[in-house]
């Protein structure tokens, strides 16, 4: 599998969750019913699968690795639906999230 493929497949995981649990919230939170809150489900579902594509055999690592693409996604999202502007630490931290998901699904392993 391409790393620019395994990278989409990421991206797509993170919209089905960062999407869902953004669902969830604005319907639990936010007042806005049960349809926005099974919408959610659904897309934390869809997550669950799309990750399921990633060409790595362990979970462990597969997870562990998109959980770069979520703190980095998470900020990206709180920008785009909510107005949020991170400061530098949150920008800081996320770089850091990304380059230790690099690090752990794309770092030579001699198989």
């Amino acid at each position: 599998m391409t790393v620019a493929r395994s990278v989409a497949l990421f991206v797509a995981a993170a919209l089905f969750e960062i999407g869902g649990a953004w669902l969830v919230w604005q319907g639990v939170r936010e007042h806005k019913g049960g349809i926005w809150i099974g919408a959610g489900v659904i897309a934390l579902g869809l997550y669950g699968v799309v990750a399921t594509f990633q060409s790595d055999d362990h979970f462990g690592r597969v997870l562990a690795a998109y959980g770069g693409i979520f703190v980095a996604g998470s900020i990206v999202w709180g920008m785009v639906a909510d107005g949020y502007r991170p400061d530098r630490y949150d920008v800081i931290g996320a770089l850091v999230c990304l380059a230790g998901m690099a690090v752990i699904m794309y770092a030579p392993r001699g198989r």
